[in-house]
């Protein structure tokens, strides 16, 4: 795949000059997306790090620049991709609303399922990560985790303070459809020890969902056949502390792609649980 193709896109409640502030502002950049950086435009785009795909240095080269688009070339396994940010501002119910929307080329998501170690394989859950801790930063939230694209080990884990009680964020974990609504794809749960849990949905899984190989009422663990997924909540006063891990993966080649989508969707996920009228900040194309 060589040509764009759209990646992710969310609404954020914010105009789009301040949106593009945070795009574009190298200590606010810090805060939500790179570890690292720099940016002069129509220079300069420049983001490097341990949250960034092979970012053992700036590999960015600015094609394109307007008050509301930002294009890039982004060498990633030793291919030139091209990806495009563009800002579009509408009129909100509570004021101006800004969708931001990023195309990414040589993006193919058979990469993901095939166990592709290529950056290319985490360019989707890269940017979905992104933009979902993007919204919550220009919208005044905490930033959600990120990923550590460097580190080489056979576990991840990331916690997430959530202000609702425990059992409401069980029921969010474990009910197939609120699941469904905060992650933003079909996910079928059989909320029992043995019962399965099925991306894409249970008659679509069949037999070879995974399974739940424990559950109470503050943890579980997920087994997808060698690699299993488990959460525990903490709660006291009507707020929720989420640990969430992944293990019994390869540590030299460690599933980032997935993680990504993993924490993509738990920030999803506190702010479904926080917002009394919720909506998804994420844009389905």
């Amino acid at each position: 795949m060589t040509t764009p193709s759209p990646t992710s896109a969310v609404r954020i409640q914010a105009p789009l000059k301040t949106v593009f502030h945070a795009l574009t502002d190298p200590a606010e950049m810090r805060v939500w997306f790179a570890e690292h950086a720099e940016v002069d435009l129509p220079a300069r785009y420049d983001f490097w790090g341990r949250h960034t795909l092979e970012g053992d240095a700036p590999h960015q080269r600015v094609l394109e620049v307007s008050d509301d688009l930002i294009v890039f070339a982004w060498t990633l396994d030793g291919t030139e991709t091209t990806t495009e940010i563009r800002l579009t501002e509408t009129d909100g119910e509570t004021g101006p609303e800004t969708l931001v929307a990023v195309t990414q080329s040589h993006f193919d998501r058979a990469l993901i399922f095939s166990g592709s170690a290529s950056p290319l394989a985490a360019l989707e859950t890269f940017w979905a990560l992104a933009l979902g801790n993007l919204a919550d930063h220009v919208e005044g939230r905490k930033v959600g985790p990120r990923v550590d694209y460097t580190a080489k080990v056979s576990e991840f884990s990331a916690t997430l303070d959530i202000d609702a009680p425990a059992d409401r964020v069980r029921t969010a974990l474990t009910d197939s459809d609120q699941a469904t609504s905060w992650f933003g794809y079909p996910i079928g749960i059989e909320p029992e020890v043995g019962g399965r849990f099925a991306m894409g949905g249970l008659e679509a899984a069949g037999d070879h969902a995974a399974r739940f190989v424990a559950l109470d009422d503050t943890s579980a663990s997920i087994d997808w056949g060698g690699m299993v997924t488990s959460w525990e909540l903490a709660g006291s006063g009507g707020r929720t502390t989420l640990t969430f891990v992944t293990s019994g993966f390869d540590a030299a080649q460690p599933p980032y792609a997935a993680w990504g989508g993993w924490l993509s969707g738990l920030v999803e996920l506190r702010r479904y649980l926080e917002q009394p009228n919720w909506r998804s900040v994420f844009v389905q194309g």
